[in-house]
């Protein structure tokens, strides 16, 4: 079996995002691992007009040539990291509009969550795990989440993000549950593939 790929997505586009800075840190940490390859895709390269379509791509090819290289890209990836602000007690516009623009490509692939802000991004992150259940996705039960006493400083430039100690075991943990359900689901979807 190849090695499986994963997304870390960075799902903010706002010009003083910490969303990049979140991704670095977490590419930092899963580079040092060999079970798993890692890529940082950035909603800034698919800039997708708001969902337009005639319905999902579920049941009819999407027009809009953006869109198309979207579906691409996540297809060839074997499970995902969403990097996600809350705003409102939810995700970005940009992650949920990314998130309708694909359907068949998301399917049965695990998904894992690195959130920041005053809550840690927990709502937006529990809002996240119902979008991706819906999409047919397996999300792992831990987050990494960086709560508002830390976040504010960052946000702020007082600090960054890699100088939070307790972040690396969290992010570890995480990892191992996102590298179990990848294999499994690689596993299975393969065998599926066989089967028909």
């Amino acid at each position: 079996m190849s090695k499986p790929k994963i997304a870390i997505i960075i799902s903010s586009t706002r010009a003083s995002r910490v969303g990049e800075q979140a991704a670095k840190y977490l590419e930092s940490v899963a580079s040092k691992r060999n079970d798993l390859s890692f890529e940082v895709v950035d909603l800034r390269d698919y800039p997708m007009p708001f969902f337009n379509e005639v319905a999902s791509n579920a049941y009819v090819p999407s027009s809009n040539e953006v869109a198309q290289k979207w579906q691409q890209k996540v297809a060839s990836f074997d499970g995902f990291i969403f990097v996600t602000a809350e705003y409102n007690n939810s995700i970005t516009a940009a992650l949920k509009n990314a998130l309708d623009y694909a359907y068949p490509e998301w399917n049965r692939k695990a998904a894992a969550y690195f959130s920041y802000g005053s809550a840690g991004g927990a709502r937006a992150v529990q809002h996240l795990r119902d979008i991706c259940v819906e999409l047919q996705m397996a999300p792992v039960r831990h987050s990494v989440l960086i709560q508002g006493n830390d976040f504010y400083p960052i946000m702020n430039g007082e600090k960054q993000v890699k100088d939070l100690p307790y972040l690396k075991g969290l992010t570890e943990t995480m990892l191992d549950q996102l590298a179990w359900w990848t294999y499994a689901l690689k596993d299975a979807r393969e065998a599926a593939q066989l089967a028909s």
